[in-house]
Order: structure tokens, then C-alpha cells, then sequence
């Protein structure tokens, strides 16, 4: 039991380095004097865009289909771009449509899989791996092993750096469940990398 509590922190002390990975993380996690907030979506698109492309690829596992999948959400962005009543509000929209369209897009998979073969393409790209380093390789192919939910919950956890509160947000989830289904996938997600290693 020792150990298996051991290995599931050494899995959180890797995923949360993910974070890393998110230069607009580490620009919110640094003390900097306040600036007014983006006010237009090409400001949004220029400052956001590849932060999104990043947390897409974690959730489709590819470069194309996570452009796509972003592209579509600042598309929506732009349609209801009137309607919104706090534009600070849209990084949430974004991030909310960033997961729903990466959800679509997982669906379309499962279903044209059932009738045909597996296209190579859909499989995790090496130029999606190639953002990544060696130590974070492992966790990441292992995060494609998960159930679509709990991935989403590490990587708005890990990658994106949010709270419980903003992940139920995104994901439409209850904080409780967020909550669970993080420890859940933490759990697996250890048993999976200590699968592929023995």
C-alpha cells in the first residue's frame, strides 16, 4: 500500500510539471503588475491560441484534429461574442469549448472505428509528442489509456492548472465528481505506467 501511495505522488509530481508546458500557466503563477484584459478576440486568439492547441492535443492526441477542434471554439467565440456579459469571461467559454469540441471529435473517432479500420493518422502523433520531453512521454502516452473524462480532469488539472471549481466549470461536472474522478485517474494512472514497466 506504501508503495503504491508512493508511485501515485511521483504520477501527480509529473503531471503537475505538465504545467510546464503552458507558458501562459507560469506567466499567471508569477507575481506581475495588473494589465487590462484582452478586449478583442484577435487579442484572445494571438495571447491563447496555442495554450488551447496544447491542452487539445493532451485531450485528441493529435496536432490536426486539436487545430481543428480549437479553431471551431474560437469560431463559436466569434459567434457569440455580442452575447457574452464579461468578455473576461471568454478563456472560460474558450476552455469550455475546447473540451466539448475535443469530446465531439473523440465520439466521430469511436463511431467511424466501429466500420472501419483505425486510420493511422487519428493515433498520437509524433509531433504531438515532440512538444513534450522524455520524462513526460510515458505519463502522457498513459494519459490516452484513461477514459475520456478522467483525461480531461488531469489535463485541466495539470496542464491547465485549475481549480476544481473551473474544471466543474468546463466539464460541466459537479466539484465532487471532479474531485473523485482526479484521484480516480491519478490512481490508474499509476497502475497503467507500472504496467508498462514491469
Amino acid at each position: 500500500m506504501a508503495e503504491q501511495v508512493g508511485s501515485e505522488s511521483e504520477v501527480e509530481r509529473t503531471l503537475g510539471t505538465l504545467a510546464t508546458l503552458n507558458p501562459a500557466y507560469a506567466l499567471d503563477h508569477e507575481p506581475q503588475p495588473p494589465e487590462p484584459p484582452p478586449i478583442t478576440i484577435d487579442d484572445l486568439y494571438r495571447s491563447h491560441r496555442m495554450q488551447m492547441v496544447r491542452m487539445a492535443i493532451l485531450l485528441v492526441d493529435d496536432m490536426a484534429s486539436a487545430e481543428d477542434v480549437v479553431q471551431e471554439a474560437f469560431a463559436g467565440l466569434y459567434r457569440n461574442w455580442g452575447g457574452l456579459r464579461d468578455r473576461n469571461a471568454a478563456i472560460g467559454y474558450l476552455r469550455t469549448a475546447v473540451v466539448n469540441g475535443s469530446r465531439s471529435m473523440l465520439r466521430r473517432r469511436r463511431t467511424a472505428r466501429a466500420y472501419v479500420p483505425p486510420d493511422p493518422g487519428t493515433a498520437r502523433s509524433a509531433e504531438s509528442l515532440a512538444l513534450l520531453s522524455t520524462e513526460h512521454q510515458a505519463v502522457v502516452s498513459a494519459l490516452g489509456d484513461l477514459a475520456p473524462r478522467q483525461r480531461e480532469v488531469l489535463v485541466l488539472r495539470y496542464y491547465g492548472g485549475l481549480s476544481e471549481a473551473e474544471i466543474a466549470e468546463a466539464t460541466g461536472l459537479s466539484k465532487g465528481t471532479v474531485k473523485s474522478t482526479a484521484s480516480r485517474a491519478v490512481a490508474k494512472l499509476g497502475d497503467i505506467m507500472r504496467s508498462t514497466h514491469s
